[in-house]
C-alpha cells in the first residue's frame, strides 16, 4: 500500500512538473485590437464610404419628403374645393371622389417612405458588417503570420470586454514589452496604404457583393 501511494504521488508530481515547465515554455503575446483597428487605413476608408452612402440615402429621403408635401398641400387644396358650395352638387361628388383617390396615393406615399427608411437602414448595416468582417480578416491574417514568426501560442486582445462591459484581461506586464504586437501589426497592414482620399477598392469590392 504505501509503495503504491508512493509511485502514484511521485506520478503526481511529474505530472505537475511537465505541465509548469509546458507552461514557462509557452510565448504569449497581447494586441489592442480595438487601436489597431481604428488605426488600419481600410477601417478609415469603410467610414467614410458609409457616411458618403448614409448621406446619398438620406438626399434621396429628403426628395421623397418634399414629393410628399407638396402632394399634401395639393390634398388640402382639394378637400377645400370639394366643398366649395359655389360649384354644383354633381361637381362637389366628383371632387369628392378625387379627395379619397388623393388620400390614398398619401397613404402609399407615406408607406413609401418608411419602407425606405426601413431598407436604407438594413443596407447600410448590412453593407457596415461586411466591411467590418474584411478588415478584421486582414487583422487577424497579419497577427496569425506574426505570432507564428515569433513561436507564439496565444493572443490576448487587452480591448476585449466581456457581455457586462468589464474587461477580460484584469492585468499583464507584457504592454509595452516585444511581446505586445500592436504596433507591429498595424505598421504592416498600413505598409501598403494608398494615397490620402483614395477609396476605389473597396468601392469596387462593395459593388461586387
Amino acid at each position: 500500500m504505501k509503495r503504491t501511494l508512493t509511485q502514484l504521488l511521485a506520478l503526481v508530481c511529474g505530472a505537475l512538473i511537465a505541465s509548469s515547465t509546458a507552461h514557462a515554455q509557452s510565448k504569449i503575446a497581447v494586441v489592442d485590437l480595438k487601436k489597431v483597428f481604428d488605426g488600419f487605413w481600410r477601417t478609415k476608408q469603410a467610414d467614410v464610404q458609409l457616411k458618403e452612402r448614409a448621406a446619398d440615402f438620406e438626399k434621396a429621403r429628403l426628395g421623397l419628403i418634399e414629393d410628399y408635401k407638396k402632394a399634401n398641400e395639393d390634398y388640402k387644396k382639394l378637400i377645400e374645393s370639394a366643398n366649395d358650395q359655389a360649384v354644383s352638387a354633381d361637381e362637389r361628388d366628383k371632387r369628392k371622389k378625387e379627395v379619397e383617390k388623393k388620400t390614398n396615393d398619401l397613404r402609399e406615399q407615406e408607406n413609401g417612405i418608411r419602407n425606405f427608411d426601413n431598407t436604407s437602414r438594413q443596407s447600410l448595416g448590412e453593407q457596415q458588417l461586411r466591411m467590418r468582417e474584411s478588415v478584421l480578416r486582414d487583422i487577424r491574417g497579419v497577427v496569425e503570420e506574426k505570432s507564428r514568426a515569433a513561436g507564439y501560442q496565444m493572443v490576448l486582445d487587452t480591448a476585449a470586454t466581456s457581455a457586462n462591459q468589464t474587461p477580460v484581461v484584469l492585468f499583464t506586464t507584457l504592454l509595452g514589452t516585444e511581446s505586445d504586437i500592436s504596433d507591429a501589426v498595424l505598421k504592416q497592414l498600413n505598409a501598403n496604404a494608398p494615397p490620402e482620399g483614395t477609396k476605389a477598392d473597396d468601392k469596387k469590392d462593395d459593388k461586387k457583393k
